[in-house]
């Protein structure tokens, strides 16, 4: 469920959790150095480029990757279908949006409270990068999960639909598709990426659609 708390914020509250969107926590990873060691950042840019390439989210969440790749330059399309998740996603970027460290970035993004399965085939040809980060699995030690995660795992179950999704960003013909997994994880609907970037915990897959 949402709430606006006694400051005005929208929050999204799970018993006595409450999660509160604060793009002024990441401010540390948006400078330069910081930005261009980012895993996703690499994973996501395009060779020999110019201009602003816009880049499709499509499972948005709480906003935090693609406020990384709106601070890298591209132009994102946060695409959440959970209306809960997107009301307070939109509270989080008003918000940021009055801040001077942040307002520049989030002119480049661009909220849509839209199903992407459906939405990504219309946009054919219009995007040039699909990012996908389809909810984990819950773990069977919840103890360990940020509180963050807790919330919305109750509120956005995992992606039941994979094959679905995959091919959904196939449709809107990027020039690349990034897909974020557990680094041990399967590849989403078992279809093998072109290339990975893995870390410790994280992999991204890329496909590069000829």
């Amino acid at each position: 469920m949402t709430k606006d708390i006694n400051d005005g914020k929208v929050s999204l509250q799970k018993d006595d959790l409450i999660l509160q969107g604060d793009f002024s926590a990441l401010k540390r990873r948006l400078k330069p150095n910081n930005l261009n060691g980012e895993m996703l950042v690499k994973a996501a840019r395009l060779k020999h480029f110019e201009g602003t390439p816009t880049l499709l989210d499509a499972t948005a969440g709480m906003g935090e990757d693609a406020l990384l790749l709106a601070a890298a330059g591209f132009y994102v399309l946060l695409y959440e279908y959970n209306p809960q998740i997107a009301q307070a996603l939109s509270d989080t970027i008003r918000r940021a949006a009055d801040d001077p460290d942040l307002s520049e970035i989030i002119q480049r993004m661009e909220v849509h409270n839209a199903d992407s399965i459906q939405e990504m085939p219309k946009l054919s040809g219009k995007v040039d990068v699909v990012y996908l980060d389809p909810m984990f699995p819950k773990r069977k030690k919840s103890g360990r999960i940020k509180k963050k995660f807790q919330v919305l795992q109750d509120l956005e179950l995992p992606c039941a639909d994979e094959e679905g999704l995959l091919e959904a960003a196939f449709l809107a013909h990027p020039k690349k598709i990034v897909i974020k997994r557990p680094v041990k994880a399967e590849p989403l609907a078992g279809r093998k990426p072109d290339y990975s970037l893995k870390g410790s915990v994280i992999r991204y897959d890329c496909f590069v659609p000829g």
